[in-house]
């Protein structure tokens, strides 16, 4: 693997919006978080109870004609603009008080939101347990320039929404929310650029100096042409990340990748199930179970493709930076030391062009079993293997020598026989296995170099699981009455709730106990020497633990 490159050094904060003060949400926040909505109910309800409207207007039935003529006629005009004014008024009263009563502020440890009208509510968000930060551009908030920020934290329902801000004032404080995370505190009065102000509209787009009073046409066109580079601008800045430590996805891959999924292959099952019933000539019952979900599929393949287009991964001064979607955008910025265990995995489907997925555990993903959580588990959607080398380089800072690397390409491809004579880097599992594996025990192995531990299994669907030592929970040996007899065991890596599960099914029991051994004092010494929380105060990076063969990097 080549070295790393050197993320540019921490700034100072740009926004005011750390001080410590509560400050209020983008001005069309109440609009975009529910007036749009509310807009689209009345419209659909007028549509199709527009006669019943003469009713409650006149007080006789009559459903015959227009409510709109029936009203003039009868004189009504003026009070049911009334009422309408009325409503209006009491909905935007309620959108503003909403606003108002809506309010953050953000110090050196904690993110603190207080909402509610009628019932009021306070969250906290402690900045020493930020797992992640993803700044999401939904459709309809980027025509109004505005972006979401959702801070993940550790701990059970802990995370918090800013929902909206400005876009450019979004993306300001991220970095400095990051930033405060990171351990970084510099004076503000150290920073030399002015306070960045926000119009009271626009939100993000600073006003630039003008001669003369500015028109309406040219805020109009200001506005507009904001808008349209908001769209067509990536994710990462130009500035955001050396350019040798982006990973991009083609197009064509990732549309690829979609269609060789397991759902295809259930609509086929599906497909041929609803050929043969015509065939049959039993298909009136058939075609209304599996039609409308044939249809159906259309719309997954579009969301699926639509939302992981331009999707890019890069390497950032505070940590992972992932982005992607094409109408609706995300980027999510995982920081030094919270993914807690790495899962590449390759399905069957998907072996014959080489491509590869990575799946993370976080913290923040444990904690958040609400629909809401915003951080994603998904690394790397589909990637090649020198793409997946790449990745891991970003996510586990420091495992990237030649030897790691030999380690990565052996257990996402190796794994042989015992008779077969090649020289493989894991502690594989006996050839007795064969009777509780018989398919997949030759590649069923572990290791263990520096501060990370490795696990190779699976032969369908090929996995190799990484799991930083400092991370790990715990360590697990199980031994069952046949696995007794055979002197098999099983073992588990312990780390927070996700997708990736750290285990082996069967592995001899002295090699067991050797891994229970190293894993338990490995994680240990790894985590009093890990300093990655606090990843902008420049110390001495701690020697690496000596890996399973005696040798340290």
């Amino acid at each position: 693997m080549s070295e790393p490159a050197v993320p540019a050094p921490l700034a100072a904060p740009r926004t005011d919006l750390t001080d410590g003060q509560w400050h209020r949400l983008h001005p069309a926040t109440p609009l975009l978080r529910g007036g749009i909505f509310m807009v689209a109910v009345l419209g659909f309800v007028i549509a199709n109870l527009r006669e019943r409207l003469i009713d409650l207007f006149l007080g006789e039935e009559n459903y015959g004609g227009d409510p709109i003529d029936e009203i003039y006629q009868r004189g009504g005009t003026g009070w049911a603009l009334l009422i309408i004014a009325g409503v209006l008024l009491v909905i935007i009263v309620a959108f503003y008080l909403s606003w108002r009563m809506h309010t953050f502020r953000i110090n050196g440890e904690v993110v603190e939101v207080r909402s509610g009208l009628v019932f009021r509510s306070n969250r906290k968000a402690r900045l020493d347990r930020v797992q992640g930060v993803n700044l999401a551009r939904p459709l309809i908030p980027r025509l109004f320039g505005a972006a979401r920020l959702d801070i993940a934290v550790a701990g059970q329902d802990g995370n918090v929404q800013l929902a909206y801000l400005g876009s450019k004032l979004a993306d300001d404080l991220r970095r400095d929310i990051l930033h405060l995370a990171s351990g970084l505190r510099q004076s503000r009065a150290a920073d030399a650029a002015p306070p960045l102000t926000v119009p009271a509209v626009l939100g993000d787009d600073a006003v630039p100096t003008l001669i003369g009073p500015p028109t309406a046409h040219s805020a109009l066109g200001d506005f507009a042409a904001a808008r349209y580079n908001e769209f067509v601008a990536p994710e990462r800045g130009p500035d955001a990340a050396p350019p040798e430590s982006v990973v991009r996805i083609p197009p064509g891959r990732l549309i690829g990748s979609v269609v060789l999924s397991g759902f295809t292959v259930f609509l086929l099952l599906a497909g041929i199930g609803l050929i043969v019933s015509v065939i049959a000539g039993s298909s009136g019952w058939v075609l209304v179970a599996v039609l409308p979900g044939l249809i159906g599929s259309v719309g997954y393949y579009f969301s699926r493709i639509t939302k992981q287009l331009r999707f890019t991964i890069a390497g950032t001064a505070d940590g992972v930076r992932v982005g992607f979607g094409l109408l609706s955008t995300s980027s999510q910025t995982l920081p030094p030391g919270r993914i807690h265990a790495i899962k590449v995995s390759q399905p069957i489907l998907w072996r014959r062009f080489g491509w590869w997925q990575i799946n993370i555990n976080t913290a923040g993903h444990a904690a958040g079993a609400s629909a809401g959580n915003p951080t994603s588990t998904v690394l790397l959607p589909v990637g090649t293997l020198a793409d997946v080398e790449k990745v891991l380089e970003l996510a586990l800072p420091g495992f990237t020598t030649d030897t790691h690397g030999a380690l990565v390409e052996n257990g996402m491809l190796g794994g042989r026989k015992a008779d077969s004579g090649v020289a493989d880097f894991y502690s594989n599992a006996p050839p007795r296995a064969v009777w509780l594996r018989p398919f997949s025990w030759w590649r069923t192995g572990w290791a263990v170099s520096g501060n990370v531990a490795l696990i190779r299994r699976g032969v369908l669907s090929r996995d190799l699981i990484l799991v930083p030592l400092a991370r790990m929970q715990g360590v697990s040996v199980r031994q069952g009455p046949i696995k007794r007899r055979l002197r098999l065991a099983s073992a588990d890596l312990l780390a927070v709730a996700g997708p990736v599960t750290a285990s082996l099914s069967v592995i001899d029991v002295d090699e067991a106990l050797v891994l229970f051994q190293w894993m338990s004092t490995g994680a240990v010494s790894s985590a009093l020497a890990d300093t990655s929380h606090r990843w902008s105060r420049a110390e001495e990076a701690p020697k690496p633990a000596a890996d399973q063969y005696g040798e340290t990097e």
